[in-house]
Parts: C-alpha cells; sequence; structure tokens
C-alpha cells in the first residue's frame, strides 16, 4: 500500500534552492511550508514561484502552505554568536527590540511588564529554553533558566496567552497575505487564533478584497486554523467549523497546558477535525534529532507512527528540512514510518467509530446530500474491494468528504481548478490531477477521469472503480450521484 498521510516540509536555508527542493519532491514532500515569521515578503515570493518551477518539471503538483507570523512575541536580535543560558543562573527581559545579550534580553512587546506575573514559565522558541520570572525590578523582569540550552536569531518567546491582548491577524498578516494572494497561493496558516472570529477578519478585510470566502462556500486559499492557544482549544467547535484545515501546534499549546495534556489534546483535536471532515496538520518537533543526527529517535519514530494512528491527515517537518543536515532525507524517513503505520491503520474499525460520533450538525441541504454520497461511496468501494474511488469536485469538499471514511481504496481527486488540486495534496489519500472542464457532462466527465487515471497508473483495465461527482442538476455545486464502473 502506498503511502497515504501527506507530508509538509518547511523551507528554508537548507531546502531552498532547486536542487534540494527537487530532492524533496522525489523524496515524498506533498506540501511545501513558507514560513514568513522569518525573512521578508520579497524573500517569501522568490521561495514561492520556486517551488512552483520545480513541481513543475517533476510533473508533480505540490501544495504551497504560507505561515503567517501573527502576534508572536519576539526577543531581539540575539548578538552574533548566539546566547548559552545555563540553568539556575539569571538573567532580565525588558520591553524592546535592540540586540539581546547573555545578561539583558529585549523583548518585543510593549506591555511586558504588565503582562508576566511571578512565577510564570516563560519558554522560548519551541519550548527547549524555559526561564521562570521571579519578579519586577524597575523596567525590567527578573527571570531564573530552569531548563538552559543556545538562543539564536529572534526566536518567539511565550506569554500566557490569556493575558496579552493581540489580535489576529495583524496589519502585517494582512499585508503579507495579500501579496501572497496575488500570486495564487494555495493554503494559508493563521497564527494564535483564540476564535472564529479571527478567521472571519481574514475574509472582511478589504486589502483581501474578498479574495477569501470561508465555509460552507469557501473561495481563495484554504484558510488552516493553528491551535496553539487555551481559547482556541475551548472554541475549537467552532473555529474547525469556520477553517479550511486544522494544525495541531505543539509548541506553543505545550506552553499553555501542562506537557502531560498535550497527547490527549491532539487526539482530540485530530478526532473533532475528522467528524465533520477538515483536513488536520500534526505539527512541531516530529523528527527534530535530525536537525543534526542522521536518523530519529525511536520515540519520535513513534510519535509520527501514533500521529497516522490517531488520523492525522497530514504530518509537518519545521526545522528539520528548513535548516537541518539533510532535508530530502528526513521527507524519506518521515514517508517510510507514515507509509508503514498506513499500512497497520484499521481500516475496517474507522467507518464505525466515525458514524458513532455526531456529525456536522446545522449544515446545509447541499452539503449534507454531498456528504450521503460521499457515504454511500466508500461503503461501496469497501464492499465491493474496489480498485479506486474517483471523485470529481470543484472545491474539494466531495474530495475530503471521502477521505474522512479512510477508505482502503486509493481516493483519486479530479478538479478543473488547478488551485483545487493544489489544495488536495494536503488530504489524507489522495492523488489530484487537473481535468480538463467539459461543462455539465457527467459521463464525459467520468470517461476522461478514467482515462486520466488509467494513463497515470492509478488503475488498470478489469479494475472495479467508484466514481462521485455532480451532476448538472445542481450546476457541478453538489455531489450527487455514485456509480460502480469496470475499467474497459
Amino acid at each position: 500500500m502506498s503511502r497515504r498521510t501527506k507530508i509538509i516540509a518547511t523551507i528554508g536555508p537548507a531546502s531552498e534552492s532547486e536542487s534540494a527542493l527537487s530532492a524533496l519532491i522525489d523524496a515524498g514532500m506533498d506540501i511545501a511550508r513558507i514560513n514568513l515569521s522569518h525573512g521578508t515578503i520579497e524573500h517569501g515570493l522568490e521561495r514561492f514561484h520556486r517551488i512552483r518551477k520545480m513541481s513543475s518539471l517533476r510533473q508533480r503538483p505540490v501544495g504551497i502552505l504560507v505561515d503567517l507570523p501573527g502576534p508572536k512575541i519576539r526577543v531581539g536580535q540575539i548578538e552574533e554568536g548566539g546566547i548559552a543560558l545555563v540553568e539556575g543562573t539569571r538573567l532580565s527581559l525588558v520591553p524592546g527590540n535592540e540586540t539581546s545579550t547573555a545578561g539583558v534580553v529585549q523583548v518585543d512587546h510593549g506591555s511586558l511588564l504588565e503582562d508576566v506575573v511571578d512565577g510564570d514559565l516563560l519558554t522560548f522558541g519551541d519550548g527547549a529554553v524555559q526561564v521562570r520570572s521571579v519578579g519586577r525590578v524597575g523596567d525590567r523582569i527578573e527571570v531564573e533558566v530552569v531548563h538552559g540550552g543556545r538562543l539564536t536569531g529572534r526566536p518567539g518567546i511565550h506569554i500566557p496567552s490569556d493575558r496579552t491582548q493581540l489580535l489576529t491577524p495583524t496589519t502585517e498578516d494582512i499585508k503579507i497575505l495579500s501579496a501572497f494572494v496575488s500570486v495564487g497561493v494555495d493554503m494559508v496558516a493563521l497564527s494564535f487564533v483564540r476564535s472564529a472570529d479571527d478567521l472571519r477578519r481574514l475574509e472582511a478585510a478589504p486589502e483581501l478584497a474578498g479574495a477569501i470566502r470561508l465555509e460552507p462556500n469557501p473561495t481563495g486559499p484554504l484558510v488552516v486554523a493553528k491551535i496553539e492557544t487555551r481559547a482556541a482549544v475551548e472554541n475549537l467547535d467552532d473555529i474547525v467549523k469556520a477553517s479550511g484545515a486544522v494544525m495541531v501546534a505543539r509548541g506553543d499549546l505545550g506552553a499553555e497546558f501542562p506537557i502531560s495534556e498535550l497527547p490527549h489534546l491532539q487526539k482530540q483535536i485530530i478526532k473533532r477535525c475528522i467528524a465533520v471532515g477538515r483536513p488536520v496538520i500534526t505539527a512541531t518537533q516530529m523528527l527534530e534529532s535530525m536537525i543534526h543526527a542522521p536518523s530519529p529517535t525511536r520515540a519520535e519514530a513513534s510519535d509520527v507512527a501514533n500521529a497516522v494512528f490517531d488520523g492525522t491527515s497530514a504530518v509537518m517537518l519545521s526545522g528539520e528540512t528548513a535548516v537541518g543536515r539533510d532535508p530530502a532525507a528526513v521527507v524519506s524517513v518521515m514517508s517510510d514510518i507514515a507509509e508503514r503505520a498506513d499500512d497497520a491503520f484499521d481500516y475496517e474499525a474507522w467507518p464505525k467509530w466515525l458514524s458513532s460520533l455526531n456529525q456536522q450538525p446545522n449544515i446545509t441541504q447541499e452539503a449534507s446530500i454531498t456528504n450521503a454520497i460521499t457515504s454511500a461511496a466508500q461503503r461501496a468501494a469497501n464492499e465491493i474491494g474496489a480498485a479506486a474511488i474517483l471523485c470529481i469536485s470543484s472545491s474539494g469538499f466531495s474530495v475530503r468528504s471521502i477521505a474522512r471514511f479512510r477508505p482502503r481504496a486509493r481516493i483519486v481527486g479530479f478538479s478543473h481548478n488547478q488551485r483545487t488540486v493544489n489544495q488536495l495534496t494536503m488530504s489524507w489519500g489522495t492523488t489530484p490531477y487537473l481535468l480538463d472542464d467539459v461543462g455539465g457532462d457527467e459521463t464525459e466527465n467520468a470517461r476522461r477521469a478514467i482515462e486520466c487515471a488509467l494513463a497515470n497508473g492509478e488503475i488498470q483495465t478489469g479494475d472495479l472503480v467508484v466514481i462521485a461527482g455532480g451532476s448538472s442538476l445542481y450546476d457541478g455545486r453538489v455531489t450527487d450521484n455514485v456509480r460502480i464502473i469496470r475499467v474497459p
């Protein structure tokens, strides 16, 4: 069985060249992430166009996810060579954006002195370096190093989110996104989401001129809500409903909750997303040791596999591919682990478990028709042992609806829209293809889909396939028919 779980790789200095991107695609990268917390818009756009070029040359669709910085609180530029923080030592945090030194770390947050209280545990980066506040002295916060390490660049610093009044998206987020919308970006990740209203601010931003529309009829880039605050967990259902996909951002989420809660939150978030057909990404420190080492730790391998068993749609690499010693090797290792876990996935039990959940209450009649037909498609495929489910979808909603059932048959998604094809790179178990638009003729669409799947080796002559698509009754807006065909 080929790999079903998708892989997102962050592009950075170690992976931004044409040769490195080509190697990542060949190793199994499905989606390239451009982290806009670092570098300029111009540099990000250069990476965007280079990824598009290499995707075209490799003749494989690669989705592009731009990750907005959000109201991230960062320290001032660390002095050259970095700062080594030693456990038990003390230093000061001061509001500002000047150069940070070993004794005084500048924090680019004007209300630092009001938002940090005695006893707060503050973390840098993804939590590897931790300090505890021991009191305010004049215009600074004194902290003691609880867990030491080296700081470089401009790492983020985590302050409990319920005390900060920062809003997302920021003005800078909108400016960045406007530039990427103009070049046709596929997906955008919104940082530090607290409620569905944060997502709607993207939809309402006049600078974006209506280029983004959320559920139930999404247009533009797929909006990925990053779950990394306590408020986001409390408002999870509304956020999932409004978003196009969700990311379990375990770095800041692990700083907001006791670490013992994190595995349970991960399972809870994944379950809620899959129940309503939203792709869900598991991120942060998945194979982090491979930034420097040639192979992952045993715990990391188990972490990736368990995310697959939980039902995650995609697993994400950050520093491992952005600054690691061998980005392509990391993707290859992750691909092997995920493929083996996919093979051991409990496909028979999954649909029964899914049917026991309260799925998609208060949805439109059109969406309920699509859900019913895609449910029938996966049941038929399972019962007849179909080689594949071919799904023709304008927006990708129908494909994602099928994917939530985790059918054993491969899913081949077709769309007349290139952006939808790119977005389907995030959909579990789906191989996406662009299909020429032949109007509302569903029979001709089905014939061309079969021809495309045959030509690309997805199916073979004599295979039974299930085809789900829309008819002219709903002008292609609803998947309202399913049929079984033996491939001629």
